[in-house]
């Protein structure tokens, strides 16, 4: 299809320059127009049939869902669209101006043009962004879809906003509180293996001369010492290879499973990880309903969009017993993956008729019962890692310094 570049005004006054793709000269003036623009001017692009044929491979790429914003990136992008959209713009002049923002190859300006010509070529946004699907999950789309049809698109949006910064929030709390311990385990491990390779070869033509006479714990390290460094390659290799392979077991949906199944049962980490699980599925079946999706719906995206295995098993199967017109609490009881008060509060707006309620406080309960847990992990694994990495220093010194006051008291002798 021809590219014509336009020069036009905004509403306001401002020289806008862009380009539109069209049949023809007259369908870029009203693609323009549909931006909201006056047009000025519009001039068919001289392109060659190689760029023209590098510009259907992008469309294809792009339609592919090839190009993908990370969730920072779609909660700015969000709330940037929502903002233009409340300042009064057309949906498509809005998303013109998102995809001429910062640099022209970045993820946002590429899935923006892409959303706005879908726009002008008459798609409603709601479909527009399924062309996205690793930018924009299912909620996003039946958000949009709830919007269109309510007229409440501003809101909407809001609403979309307000739940990735809920789940950015819970992703960082969750990052933060497990990055100190694995730092100081790094760390820790870092300084026993340069002991072993460095220092301790360096005292090792002094023990040699002692014979026999070694301590056992200088024993045991100089024999430790030896298979690092005869073997710590080859077992640094077979620890990479075992890395991989479970990785790849774990990206199969029964290693998956068992990742997650783990994940809800491990010592003090369970604590953090059920809880971010159950508010983050707490608020997105309350934003869904509060939006008019049905509760079917509801439960298929929330299954879809979880982020754990053993939990989108269990809301699946209570899909399935909810078609047969039972309520949601009951199956999700008998999954026994999610704690009884929290079905006993979902039971509770059952019966009032206030889901979205209910939904709600048990957001905020189990977020701030993660907030908890998190306080508790950090709390605990401090003098959990001092006193595993100090023994370990400690073993070390030890046994050199046994050794060198052995020696020392031979020849003092």
């Amino acid at each position: 299809m021809p590219q014509f570049t336009y020069r036009a005004l905004s509403k306001d006054g401002r020289k806008m320059e862009g380009s539109v793709e069209a049949a023809d000269r007259r369908g870029a003036l009203s693609a323009v127009e549909k931006l909201g623009y006056t047009p000025l001017s519009v001039i068919e692009s001289k392109s060659k049939k190689k760029q023209g044929k590098k510009s259907s491979s992008f469309r294809l790429q792009i339609g592919s869902g090839a190009t993908r914003m990370k969730s920072a990136e779609v909660l700015l992008f969000t709330s940037e669209l929502s903002d233009l959209l409340e300042a009064g713009m057309t949906l498509g002049a809005a998303l013109n101006c998102l995809s001429n923002q910062g640099d022209a190859d970045s993820a946002q300006s590429k899935i923006a043009g892409d959303l706005r010509d879908r726009i002008l070529n008459g798609e409603p946004l709601s479909e527009a962004v399924k062309a996205h699907p690793k930018t924009f999950p299912p909620l996003y789309s039946n958000m949009i879809r709830a919007g269109e049809a309510s007229g409440a698109m501003t809101e909407v949006l809001r609403r979309l906003v307000e739940h990735y910064e809920r789940n950015e929030g819970m992703k960082s709390k969750i990052v933060s509180a497990l990055t100190y311990p694995a730092v100081v385990l790094v760390f820790g491990v870092g300084v026993v293996i340069f002991c072993m390779v460095k220092i301790v070869p360096q005292f090792r033509k002094m023990f040699d001369s002692m014979g026999s006479g070694l301590p056992l714990p200088t024993k045991i390290l100089l024999n430790m010492s030896d298979f690092l460094i005869q073997y710590g390659v080859l077992c640094a290799i077979v620890l990479a290879i075992v890395i991989v392979a479970l990785t790849r077991y774990v990206k199969s949906e029964e290693g998956r499973l068992q990742l997650d199944r783990i994940k809800l049962k491990m010592p003090l980490v369970k604590g953090i990880i059920a809880c971010g699980a159950y508010s983050s599925l707490a608020y997105t079946m309350k934003t869904l309903l509060s939006n008019g999706v049905n509760v079917l719906q509801a439960l298929k995206i929330s299954e879809e969009t979880c982020g754990n295995a053993v939990i989108a098993g269990a809301l699946k199967r209570a899909h399935d017993r909810v078609t047969d017109g039972t309520s949601i609490s009951g199956p999700l009881a008998e999954s026994q993956v999610f704690p009884k008060i929290m079905t006993d509060m979902l039971a509770i707006g059952e019966q009032s008729g206030d889901m979205a309620g209910s939904l709600g406080h048990i957001g905020v309960r189990y977020e701030k019962q993660m907030d908890k847990n998190i306080k508790i992990l950090t709390t605990a694994l401090e003098p959990i890692l001092i006193v595993m990495i100090g023994g370990i220093v400690g073993f070390v010194a030890v046994a050199i310094l046994m050794a060198v006051m052995k020696a020392t008291s031979t020849l003092g002798g």
